[in-house]
């Protein structure tokens, strides 16, 4: 299964936005974004005017790395958006929202969408009851999602816990934490969505 394994500080500085990729980290001091808020690289300090391909493009790229989802299957995502009703970027974010991975991440079991992947893939999250071990699994409205018993006592899933509040309250998702269970109450819904993404660069991008 491909997935990015480079340092994940860089794509923050080099999108030019802080993309919560490290956790607790992007939070604190030592966030390296606020420490050199330019690309990486010899050249990251010179001044660069994008054109309008270069605009779209890199919204797209950070919109991918946001999820953590490599470039064969974001236009798969985008296909299945633009097959759907309604209006396309909504429809993709919405797609994107629903992975497991997020869900996991977004209900506080995990302090970022890595660490939510992680936890899917070693089958320490249920689903209605069942192991799901799938990061792209796509939840929907009535679904349970529930840290296995065994695996509650795990620290970093108690930490990441305690520390949710911060990263601001889902109302498409509603979390009971004492027994570390999440119910999809309803669709992902763009207006709760506060992270920068001009998803129309991103149909325009596709649609060029």
């Amino acid at each position: 299964m491909a997935r990015y394994i480079g340092p994940v500080c860089k794509l923050c500085r080099r999108e030019g936005g802080k993309l919560f990729l490290k956790g607790d980290r992007c939070y604190s001091d030592k966030c390296s974004f606020d420490r050199s808020p330019f690309p990486p690289g010899q050249h990251g300090q010179a001044r660069v005017k994008f054109s309008e391909y270069g605009l779209r493009l890199r919204e797209k790229q950070k919109v991918r790395r946001v999820y953590g989802v490599l470039e064969r299957q974001f236009r798969k995502y985008f296909a299945e958006a633009d097959r759907s009703k309604g209006v396309t970027g909504e429809n993709l974010l919405s797609l994107l929202e629903r992975r497991l991975d997020n869900a996991v991440y977004r209900l506080g079991f995990a302090s970022t969408r890595n660490e939510a992947r992680q936890l899917v893939l070693h089958q320490h999250i249920l689903v209605n009851g069942k192991r799901v071990n799938v990061p792209s699994f796509l939840v929907k409205p009535g679904d349970k999602i529930q840290v296995r018993e065994k695996s509650r006592q795990i620290a970093r899933i108690n930490d990441s816990i305690a520390g949710s509040a911060r990263r601001g309250e889902i109302t498409w998702l509603e979390l009971e934490k004492e027994s570390y269970t999440g119910t999809v109450k309803s669709l992902p819904v763009r207006s709760e969505l506060t992270q920068d993404i001009k998803e129309q660069y991103v149909v325009e991008y596709y649609s060029r």
